[in-house]
C-alpha cells in the first residue's frame, strides 16, 4: 500500500526510521521503507545502513552525489507501491498517528501534504535565520495552505501517487536548489488534485545562517533560469511575480543598481541575531534583478 521514501546525506536517521517502523506496524498496512544515501561520509552510511538492516528496510547507496531531486527519482522508480510518502532525512513526525492520519485520506487526492512544524526552543544563534524563516513562511495550517494549494508545496512531507511524481518531477540531471517550485508549477498547470491536511513533521536539521542564505540565493538563480518564462508562474511564486512586474515597467536595471549599493547593509540585517525576513525578500529581489538573463 505505502512506500515511505527517504533521501539522506550526512544525517543520522536512526530515530526517524524507528518511529516510522513503529507507526507503520501499528497502522496495520502493507508497507516498505526505502532509504537512499547520496554519497554520505562513511560514518553516516554505516550507521544508517545498520539501522535499516535491523528493521528490514531497503538501503540504496549512490556512488556519486546526485542531489535530492535525482535521489527522489531513483527512490520512486525503486518503490514497490503506488502511494509514495516522501520525507526528508531531518524531520520527525509530530504525532504518534502520523502514518495512520495519512492512511485515512490516502485516496482523496493525488497529492497530499501534511505540513511542516518547528520547535521554537532552544534558539541557536547560528541557525536563527532558518528557524525564523521556517516559522514565519513554512509552518502554516492546512486552512492557510489551501488558499494557495500549489504555492505551498513542500516536498519534505509529501504523499503522492507514483505516476504523478514521476511525470512531474524535474527531469534534468543538474543538482539545483529550489526545485520544489518547478514541481509545484507542473502540478498547477495540470491542476493535479491536491489536498492539504494538518499532519506535520518537525523540521529539526536546521542549516546555519550562512548556508541557508547561500542556498536561498542559489534557489533564486534556479527559478530565474528554469521558471521565469513559464506561463502563470507568478500565481504560485511571489518572487517571480514581483520580478515580472519590475521587468514589465523596465525597472530591473534601476533595482539592480540600487541593490549593488545597499547589498552590504541588507546582508548585515539578514545575518544577525535577530534577522528580518523583509530584508531577505528585498535582497532576493535585488539579487534576481542583478542576474544576467
Amino acid at each position: 500500500m505505502l512506500s515511505v521514501l527517504i533521501p539522506v546525506y550526512n544525517y543520522d536517521i536512526t530515530n526517524l526510521l524507528q518511529v516510522l517502523h513503529k507507526q507503520c506496524i501499528n497502522a496495520g498496512i502493507p508497507f516498505e521503507i526505502v532509504v537512499i544515501d547520496d554519497k554520505s561520509d562513511t560514518f553516516y552510511v554505516e550507521k544508517n545502513k545498520t539501522v535499516a538492516a535491523q528493521l528490514n528496510f531497503k538501503f540504496i547507496k549512490n556512488e556519486v552525489n546526485l542531489g535530492r531531486t535525482q535521489s527522489r527519482k531513483l527512490l520512486a522508480q525503486a518503490a514497490l507501491y503506488d502511494k509514495l510518502l516522501f520525507l526528508d532525512a531531518d524531520v520527525l513526525p509530530v504525532t504518534n498517528d502520523f502514518i495512520a492520519t495519512y492512511i485515512k485520506v490516502i485516496n482523496k487526492a493525488a497529492v497530499i501534504l501534511g505540513g511542516i512544524a518547528y520547535k521554537t526552543e532552544p534558539k541557536e544563534p547560528n541557525t536563527v535565520l532558518r528557524l525564523k524563516y521556517g516559522i514565519e513562511r513554512e509552518a502554516k495550517s492546512a486552512q492557510i495552505r489551501s488558499l494557495n494549494p500549489y504555492g505551498n508545496i513542500l516536498s519534505a512531507n509529501l504523499l503522492i501517487d507514483k505516476h504523478v511524481f514521476l511525470e512531474n518531477n524535474f527531469s534534468g540531471e543538474t543538482n539545483l536548489y529550489g526545485l520544489d517550485i518547478y514541481f509545484a508549477y507542473n502540478l498547477y498547470i495540470k491542476q493535479v488534485t491536491t489536498l492539504h491536511i494538518n499532519n506535520p513533521v518537525y523540521h529539526i536539521g536546521l542549516e546555519s545562517n550562512e548556508i541557508f542564505f547561500q542556498k536561498s540565493l542559489n534557489a533564486v538563480k534556479s527559478r530565474k533560469d528554469i521558471l521565469l518564462r513559464k506561463k502563470g508562474i507568478e500565481n504560485i511564486n511571489s518572487l517571480l511575480k514581483h520580478y515580472k512586474k519590475l521587468k514589465k515597467y523596465r525597472l530591473t536595471t534601476l533595482v539592480a543598481f540600487g541593490f549593488k549599493i545597499v547589498e552590504p547593509i541588507l546582508k548585515r540585517k539578514i545575518l544577525n541575531s535577530n534577522p528580518n525576513l523583509f530584508y531577505l525578500d528585498l535582497y532576493r529581489l535585488g539579487y534576481i534583478c542583478s542576474l544576467k538573463n
